[in-house]
């Protein structure tokens, strides 16, 4: 199982990746949008924005995430470093429900680049 310290790594990861992406991606990553990342089997949310490219992580707490994000991420801890790692294809992963993805239409559609 990973730990809360692993999962933060793999965020900063995945927003080091973002920053340094091009194209459609990029653009993807330029929003400005409050975000959760509730990580299951740690029972732990971390909260922040993603803006300029990067995702910022504010806080993180025990628990569900406190207040409703803009764009909501869910999983375990395990799924979420394979993720970012890229032993996990995320459309399968969230077909399959065992990763939920929560924004607006709009939002939805420009984060599909990114994943």
């Amino acid at each position: 199982m990973a730990t809360i310290e692993e999962c933060r790594s793999a965020l900063d990861k995945l927003s080091d990746s973002m920053q340094h992406s091009e194209g459609g991606v990029r653009e993807a990553a330029a929003l400005d949008r409050s975000v959760s990342c509730h990580i299951t089997d740690l029972d732990v949310t971390f909260a922040g924005r993603m803006t300029g490219g990067r995702i910022e992580v504010h806080e993180t707490f025990p628990g569900p995430p406190r207040e409703k994000a803009q764009i909501r991420l869910t999983l375990t801890g395990d799924d979420l470093v394979a993720l970012v790692d890229g032993e996990l294809h995320f459309a399968r992963a969230w077909g399959s429900g065992r990763v939920r993805l929560e924004a607006g239409l709009t939002d939805l559609f420009r984060l599909r680049k990114l994943l």
